[in-house]
């Protein structure tokens, strides 16, 4: 069984998913609304050193149906989405959420 993750940020990232998965992972283009994306500064040095930069994107819901952000949905199983868990940082918590498409998925939003 897989798990449908919606990725906007650096778990798109060749470089990223051959650190934390060992290698690329099947993936398609997606679209989630009611959610805009703010950078966010990353400070833990292992995540910085994976996506080669300390500017993240962040996902914040306003439940605006004009607001729309394009990404990606990772099929991740569950070792891999462990993984993914253990990269995010503190500041991402993992949500569920209805993409554009009816699909569910998990996303990493804002965790304030």
């Amino acid at each position: 069984m897989t798990n449908p993750v919606f990725s906007y940020g650096t778990l798109r990232l060749p470089s990223v998913q051959a650190a934390i998965f060992g290698g690329p992972v099947p993936a398609r283009a997606a679209a989630l609304v009611g959610y805009r994306s703010e950078p966010l500064t990353i400070t833990d040095p292992a995540v910085i050193a994976r996506s080669g930069t300390d500017v993240h994107p962040m996902l914040v819901p306003t439940g605006d149906p004009g607001d729309r952000i394009e990404g990606t949905v990772l099929e991740l199983d569950d070792t891999q989405l462990a993984a993914a868990d253990d990269y995010e940082v503190d500041d991402y918590r993992r949500v569920r959420v209805l993409l554009e498409s009816g699909e569910q998925a998990w996303v990493y939003a804002f965790a304030g």
